[in-house]
């Protein structure tokens, strides 16, 4: 069960040359969130020229008296870091994680403690309760023991329950824990003892500066980049509702394999796995099925490389048409092509509280995407918009 991949971060080479102070302010500056930085780099080639641009965006989006991260705000978690012998990697750096690079709104920094070697290695995500039965906490480290012990990282996000138990197997192969606050606040407390261990035998990371207690709204973020770092992600006890589901949609979104390890249909601790096979996730019952569907997805994938490579003939252009829709999409008519203000208003009647997706928008509004993405960095400037994992956006 795997879902459609999203695009990558375009390459800058303009961003090369920006130092780390600018590349924090942007990203620290209000309103910036990953999409929006990545969004204002491609616009302006830098971190430097995007913060110049910065205000006279947020003035046109009705905000007057917006200004950008300070600079002693920049420098200030610059030192931070150099406290918890921290490294700061930028999406441009070739310390980056390759696959986290692909997702949409990958994180524009990290914060790592420990040998970002791991990064660059095949990884897979042992994810599930944090109140697992003990047989959960016994499948979680034979699971993640496997997984080691035939090449692959084992990642999680250093929670009680299946994280801890994955953590610990996968302490002698290698293991990434990846935090909702700073790399130096380990979350929860008990997990000290763990954080120093996976920094001398593999690595911490996270997007949030160093320091920073985690709070409820940076766990789903969070959840992206464990998801987002890993080839697949496989769920051991999982509520129906619970914040390991949505790491598995993220996978979705993300276009990983999702694998799941049924459970007894009256224990609710398993009632989310039993959900996700349901629905198409990959049934997993060992480290050995996952490596072997994940050569088999392997294989499908240069399968596939090699038809698209063959030359075919040139299929007859189809009418696109909108999801839902009967009709074909027609060229922007001269109603379409109205002003900021017309644009904005027709963004803002087709949002909800309820997420919406980003393309599927952009696809209704039938208008150049360059257009539309403009005038959504200028609601979210604005307030008046706010973007959730997997390129959807609704509003505030």
């Amino acid at each position: 069960m795997n879902g459609s991949a999203l695009h990558a971060i375009p390459p800058n080479p303009a961003m090369m040359r920006d130092d780390d102070l600018s590349v924090l302010r942007l990203i620290r500056s209000r309103r910036v969130g990953p999409a929006t930085f990545h969004r204002l780099m491609s616009e302006h080639g830098s971190a430097a020229e995007a913060l110049r641009a910065l205000p006279e965006i947020a003035a046109a989006a009705g905000i007057d008296d917006y200004q950008t991260c300070p600079e002693g705000v920049a420098v200030a978690e610059l030192s931070a870091g150099r406290r918890a012998g921290a490294q700061l990697i930028r999406c441009d750096s070739p310390l980056y994680p390759p696959a986290l690079r692909q997702i949409e709104g990958a994180p524009p920094v990290l914060w790592l403690r420990g040998d970002p070697a791991w990064l660059a290695r095949d990884i897979v995500s042992v994810i599930g309760a944090r109140n697992a039965s003990s047989l959960g906490l016994r499948m979680a480290r034979g699971m993640a023991a496997g997984l080691g012990e035939q090449g692959l990282v084992v990642a999680a996000g250093l929670a009680r329950g299946i994280d801890t138990a994955a953590h610990n197997a996968a302490l002698p192969t290698g293991t990434i824990a990846v935090m909702a606050g700073g790399v130096d606040v380990i979350y929860p407390a008990e997990n000290a003892v763990l954080a120093a261990q996976i920094a001398e035998k593999g690595a911490l990371i996270s997007e949030q500066p160093p320091g920073t207690e985690p709070a409820a709204r940076h766990f789903p973020t969070r959840n992206r980049i464990v998801s987002g770092l890993s080839r697949a992600v496989v769920v051991i006890e999982a509520a129906h509702r619970s914040g390991t589901l949505i790491t598995a949609r993220n996978a979705l979104d993300q276009g990983r394999e999702v694998m799941a390890v049924p459970g007894h249909p009256m224990d609710a601790r398993a009632a989310g796995c039993n959900a996700l096979i349901r629905d198409g996730a990959l049934l997993v019952r060992s480290a050995s099925d996952v490596v072997e569907a994940l050569a088999e997805a392997t294989r499908q994938i240069e399968e596939r490389a090699e038809a698209e490579a063959a030359p075919v003939a040139a299929p007859r252009p189809a009418a696109r048409r909108l999801p839902g829709s009967g009709g074909p999409v027609m060229a922007p008519s001269s109603r379409d092509r109205g002003g900021p203000v017309q644009l904005e208003q027709r963004i803002l009647s087709r949002l909800s509280p309820s997420p919406t997706d980003e393309n599927d928008l952009i696809r209704d509004l039938g208008i150049p995407v360059a257009v539309a993405n403009a005038a959504i960095v200028a609601l979210e400037l604005e307030g008046r918009l706010t973007r959730v994992p997997g390129g959807r956006i609704a509003l505030c």
